[in-house]
């Protein structure tokens, strides 16, 4: 793997993740994007602790956390009454327990930090409106062929390419993604735009039935990141859509007027129906191996998908430094990445149902459930997400702290307590 490069297929947040990750181990990459230049669409993300721990690995630490906006706290609201159900504060104590902070940013502005990495370093090529048109390999060396270009030969071959990857289509050949039938509506306004009862500085979400809404503030509080989601049952793949306000308000009538009125003051709303994949357990085809989206695409309601792709990166690099034997590296990648990021897919789905989207009764029970959990029983929780680079394999997914599932024993000497059910992440 010293003469021909790694070629890797996608310029988002996955793809210059791992060209970072791989030039911190010493190793070549051309990246590849279809787009004329390098760029993200979108607006504001989350990023948990095991996001920080990765950019230091990527060596982006310092600039990653300058652009990083550092929320109070992470608040669930009731969006029929307006009422609290749980907090989770992002204070000292949070950040000791995982070792790093949880933040929001614009995605354009951690891309840009992942770009001008790699454009600092001799070890990374970039290219731009190179399109994937398929891939060939024999036993030494990979052939990645593009639409109206002439092929590129490397060492390994890398797919980050997203949703839609041609590269997974090649290797798996398992069609289209699963349409949720969720829509939701992306805006960002200025923070004088917004309600100024709701100016809080938390990533708050307004649970309803088959809805929900999410705001938090971006570029260091000078606008508001804002989500609105609903369950339409759209069976066609819709991706930035322009939509007028009117549109997103439809089927909010039931939601308490305070919540509401986000739909009301946002503007310029743009449109998409999520999608995602079943998890699989093969990521590896000789030379080619998948990464982020393109390996585990996921529903938004866990906030991980730009983390995973990051965890990924600096998981792959990991396992091919030094390697001489390449196809024990991608095969130590795929056991230590796939039962980690399948748990993120499976639990997307859960939270948007039981946790985002729930009505009646079980609304009723998640309340109830979730006010009666103390920041400690949450920081326990997440412990296997949250207190991980995904550099660990499986043993990360084991990490279930089962006291807080079970009653706790009363007597002399002995924690007092109740038997509750738990939210199981």
């Amino acid at each position: 793997m010293t003469e021909l490069p790694i070629l890797i297929a996608g310029g988002g947040i996955g793809g210059l993740a791992t060209a970072c990750a791989l030039a911190r181990k010493g190793l070549r990459s051309v990246v590849v994007e279809q787009a004329q230049a390098f760029g993200e669409i979108g607006a504001g993300i989350q990023i948990g602790p095991n996001a920080f721990h990765c950019f230091d690995r990527l060596g982006v630490g310092d600039a990653a956390r300058e652009k990083a906006v550092y929320i109070d706290a992470l608040r669930l609201m009731d969006a029929r009454t307006a009422e609290e159900i749980t907090r989770i504060p992002l204070d000292q104590p949070f950040r000791d327990f995982y070792g790093n902070p949880y933040a929001v940013v614009h995605r354009a502005d951690l891309h840009g930090v992942l770009l001008e990495e790699c454009r600092r370093s001799d070890l990374v090529e970039l290219r731009t409106e190179h399109r994937v048109a398929g891939y060939a390999q024999d036993g030494a060396a990979v052939t990645l062929h593009l639409s109206g270009r002439d092929p590129l030969k490397g060492a390994l071959l890398v797919a980050a390419e997203g949703l839609r990857s041609p590269i997974r289509a090649q290797m798996l050949g398992d069609g289209e993604p699963r349409i949720s039938g969720h829509t939701t509506y992306r805006s960002v306004i200025p923070t004088g735009q917004m309600p100024e009862d709701l100016r809080w500085n938390a990533a708050t979400l307004w649970a309803g039935p088959k809805c929900h809404i999410v705001h938090y503030p971006l570029k260091g509080g000078k606008v508001y990141n804002l989500v609105v989601t609903y369950h339409r049952d759209v069976q066609e793949a819709i991706s930035g859509r322009p939509v007028p306000r009117e549109e997103v308000a439809q089927g909010f009538e039931h939601i308490h007027p305070v919540a509401r009125q986000i739909i009301e003051h946002g503007d310029n709303w743009k449109l998409w129906v999520l999608c995602d994949r079943d998890p699989v357990s093969t990521w590896v085809d000789g030379r080619v191996v998948l990464l982020g989206d393109a390996a585990h695409p996921m529903l938004q309601y866990f906030a991980q998908g730009a983390c995973m792709a990051m965890e990924d990166a600096v998981a792959l690099a990991q396992c091919l430094d030094g390697a001489a034997d390449r196809d024990g590296a991608l095969a130590r990648y795929q056991a230590m990445r796939t039962l980690r990021t399948a748990r993120v897919q499976m639990n997307s789905r859960l939270i948007g149902e039981y946790i985002y989207h729930p009505a009646d009764a079980q609304a009723a029970v998640r309340n109830h459930v979730m006010q009666g959990m103390s920041p400690q029983d949450w920081y326990r929780q997440l412990q296997w997400l949250y207190g991980s680079d995904g550099l660990e394999g499986q043993a990360c997914c084991r990490q279930v702290d089962l006291s807080i599932f079970a009653e706790k024993k009363q007597g002399p000497g002995a924690p007092q307590g109740r038997m509750r059910d738990e939210f199981r992440f």
